[in-house]
């Protein structure tokens, strides 16, 4: 703000409204950043495959959602005397898990479509159906101290209804899509009508009180379906390479990394109670990889870490319970700490986890059967 008071002859006055316009505007484009990113995640899975491991994936989610809460919520009023809302509150946040974040790294080391990485998908969208739901309750207790049983109904009822009657009847109309889209005569006709799709499901996703990104999500999977699939994948990586980094600039940008400063008194509670949650949070997500029936040889450690990230989600829960009042500041401190932790931690653990054994060394012996086949290969 500096070089452009000084290079277009701006007032302090008039570069202060200039900031505020550029940060909406940067929000805006964050958010439209998370649902491409969204978008393209769910072009790149496979539908048929998420439901052959949806029960996985529900046991997997539950188990992310049920132990880090209980766990969350009961160490901090029995060992730190939290009172009973602001503990509540704490234990919420450990249980959504950032979709974004994961399906990102995900897709970089290729593993979006390997049985790990469709588990994953499935319980990181039941999570963060899970968690809205959950943050939904805990604004309501920490508003008017009573949980509104109608509205946990309608949350619970509206996301199953609109996940799955979205994806049903898209996949219904598609061959009408792909026709309409065949009979344009305009320029980027494809990408245009599929973004209009996309944000028209995430629009109706936030107008029933949910997140946008499960529309973007639903409509991926819906055109992934499509004969479109691959032209449509490659229209959309220059879009996605431009405005996905936004998105996570702003997540990094949201977080107060002065709260990580031990020299400051105010500090020090906060970060004792975000070692305890940072500790709850990893393995209250590792065990996940337990939920995994059925599977003999998959990787349940990749699975459990793939859903340890909070992210942008973990920040919504800091947001609203700063909105309400009910967090005390060492409380979201620590809060922010842990979502920090597993925000930057996660994502290398699973490189690591999905790494893939080393490959034979040249001066490997070869068995003699396989010389037997190289040599007959070879005649």
């Amino acid at each position: 703000m500096q070089l452009i008071e000084a290079t277009s002859g701006v007032s302090p006055e008039a570069a202060g409204g200039i900031f505020q316009a550029e940060s909406e505007v940067i929000s805006v484009l964050a958010e439209i950043g998370v649902i491409i990113l969204l978008f393209e995640i769910g072009l790149e899975s496979d539908l048929k495959e998420l439901i052959r491991v949806g029960p996985q994936a529900a046991v997997v989610a539950v188990i992310g959602v049920v132990v880090p809460f209980a766990a969350g919520t009961a160490g901090l009023m029995l060992l730190f005397g939290v009172p009973t809302v602001p503990a509540i509150f704490a234990g919420a946040a450990l249980t959504a898990t950032s979709i974004g974040i994961t399906a990102k790294v995900l897709a970089e080391i290729q593993k979006l479509s390997s049985p790990e990485g469709q588990i994953i998908i499935g319980a990181a969208v039941l999570d963060d159906v899970l968690g809205i739901i959950v943050l939904a309750v805990v604004a309501s207790l920490a508003k008017t101290g009573e949980v509104q049983i109608g509205n946990v109904i309608y949350l619970v009822a509206s996301a199953a209804l609109f996940l799955i009657g979205s994806i049903f009847l898209g996949r219904l109309l598609s061959p009408f899509f792909v026709a309409l889209v065949d009979r344009l005569k305009t320029r980027g006709q494809l990408l245009i009508a599929s973004l209009i799709f996309a944000f028209g499901l995430a629009y109706i996703g936030a107008a029933i009180q949910l997140e946008g990104i499960l529309g973007a999500f639903a409509a991926g999977l819906i055109l992934a379906e499509t004969e479109k699939r691959e032209e449509l994948e490659e229209q959309i990586i220059p879009i996605a390479d431009m405005l996905v980094p936004v998105f996570f600039v702003v997540v990094g940008a949201r977080t107060d990394v002065s709260v990580l400063n031990p020299f400051n008194p105010e500090n020090r509670e906060g970060l004792i109670i975000a070692i305890f949650l940072l500790v709850v949070a990893f393995v209250g997500k590792l065990v996940t990889g337990l939920g995994v029936f059925g599977k003999p040889g998959i990787n349940r450690l990749a699975i459990g870490v793939g859903m340890v990230p909070r992210g942008e989600v973990g920040l919504v829960f800091v947001g609203v319970g700063s909105a309400t009042g009910v967090l005390s500041k060492s409380l979201e401190a620590a809060i922010i700490v842990m979502v920090i932790g597993t925000t930057f931690i996660a994502p290398a653990l699973l490189r690591i986890v999905f790494k893939e054994p080393d490959s034979p060394s040249e001066g490997t012996a070869i068995a003699p059967e396989s010389a037997d086949a190289s040599a007959v290969s070879a005649e």
